[in-house]
């Protein structure tokens, strides 16, 4: 069954429309809220401060992310996709409130906390649902579609909000009314979702059938890491994703900071359009992994794919030294390329090789691992980083883990790491 026919597909088709929708939402949003606290006259941030603000938003649904992971496979995730969506459209209207009643940056953030823990659910199970609407057999090919339409619509997002701040300014009350349009996205997507047929994304048995969801949520972490310990594939490639956060968690900070305290050669290259730039070059990075890593992974296998990903990021690290706008953004755009690499090789290793009853769970652990990460390296970043943002120790620390991580990768039992084969998954699962 060819990949093109596969695209044909109506129910494919609709979660691809609801995944845009989604990512938009989190596009405009994060740009929004991004802008409204480190570009914001009204509002003041260091380095420890922009860490804090990536903890209140990532971790409390990294703890909690496994165990609410645990309802995407009890509950029917057509339903999850509406109502949460739902959820998070409210939630951006309450940071919407709070920002422009000009209240403390922590009230903001908590606020957000709201929205951000609603769009890793939705994205969860936007995920847990796809191998319903796509067989086995071409699930890399619709993983990178998937994956490279929603950076795209997080980058278009971005430019809404760009637009929508300089028609309304960039203080508090401008900031606010910017936030908005990732309400409006939401609440689009959660309609989309809701024209599927009940059950129509699954779970097909759902886990703790016969027992509640709060029974079923209650054994979430244990299920979804005891689904990751049991498929050798799933936990080297989470390891790498690992690896990925952390850098790209020191990563963000030290840009974050380099834009808005160094001149890197080209005039416009400055504050929010050089974050703007960085943020486009890797959507570049993550467009090229879309058409390079189906092909890589059918030719070299996962493994091979993941590890020369890892290098690739090794290389990213070490064109941020000569801090010139060409070299920062030549390496944020490699950094993407390796990020959505290992990304796409996650996602199918947990799309085919995990039960479908364990589905959501795993990818729930996914996320707290994506997450923790993240903020972790963010943490200890901002400990240690110079107030302009250039540290050449943290790049060393960076390209290091790279590499050990592509050493790991290739010393994984090749057997384990390349999972089974796809067209017997697609068999066992009934798909064609």
């Amino acid at each position: 069954m060819s990949f093109w026919s596969q695209v044909k597909s109506p129910g494919l088709l609709r979660l691809l429309g609801v995944r845009v929708l989604s990512q938009l939402s989190d596009g405009a949003f994060q740009a929004a809220l991004a802008f409204s606290i480190l570009f914001n006259p009204d509002r003041h941030t260091d380095p420890i401060a922009i860490a804090a603000g990536f903890a209140v938003l990532l971790l409390p649904y990294s703890v909690l992310g496994p165990f609410a992971g645990a309802l995407l496979d009890h509950w029917d995730r057509r339903r999850v996709l509406v109502w949460v969506n739902v959820l998070r459209a409210l939630a951006v209207v309450l940071v919407a409130i709070t920002m422009s009643a000009n209240v403390p940056d922590t009230a903001v953030l908590l606020a957000a906390l709201v929205v951000t823990g609603c769009s890793r659910f939705v994205a969860s199970g936007l995920s847990a649902g796809l191998p319903h609407v796509a067989p086995a057999s071409v699930i890399i090919e619709m993983n990178a579609v998937f994956t490279t339409l929603g950076a795209a619509m997080l980058a278009a997002g971005a430019a809404v909000s760009t637009v929508l701040r300089a028609v309304f300014g960039a203080d508090n009350a401008g900031s606010g009314a910017t936030l908005l349009s990732g309400a409006v996205f939401a609440l689009c997507s959660g309609l989309l979702a809701a024209t599927f047929a009940p059950k129509r994304l699954g779970p097909d048995r759902p886990d703790g059938a016969g027992h509640s969801a709060l029974y079923s949520m209650g054994r979430g972490l244990a299920h979804g890491i005891r689904a990751v310990a049991d498929h050798p594939s799933v936990a080297v490639v989470l390891g790498a994703i690992g690896v990925h956060r952390i850098i790209f968690g020191m990563n963000t900070l030290m840009f974050l900071l380099i834009v808005r305290n160094f001149d890197l050669g080209w005039p416009l290259f400055t504050n929010v359009r050089a974050m703007a730039a960085i943020g486009a070059a890797v959507a570049l990075g993550a467009l090229i992994a879309a058409v390079s890593t189906p092909w890589s992974v059918h030719h070299f296998g996962r493994r091979r794919t993941i590890a020369w990903a890892l290098v690739v990021g090794a290389l990213a690290e070490a064109l941020i030294g000569p801090l010139q706008a060409a070299t920062v953004l030549l390496s944020a755009g490699l950094l993407g390329l390796a990020g959505q690499t290992v990304k796409l090789c996650g996602d199918v290793a947990m799309q085919c090789d995990v039960p479908d009853s364990y589905r959501g769970q795993v990818f729930a652990v996914q996320d707290a691992l994506f997450n923790s990460a993240f903020v972790a390296a963010a943490f200890v970043a901002a400990l240690v980083i110079p107030a302009n943002g250039f540290s050449v120790g943290l790049i060393a620390v960076g390209t290091l883990l790279y590499v050990l991580g592509a050493a790991f990768v290739l010393r994984s039992n090749p057997a384990a790491v390349e999972g089974p084969d796809p067209a017997a998954v697609e068999r066992e699962q009934h798909l064609v």
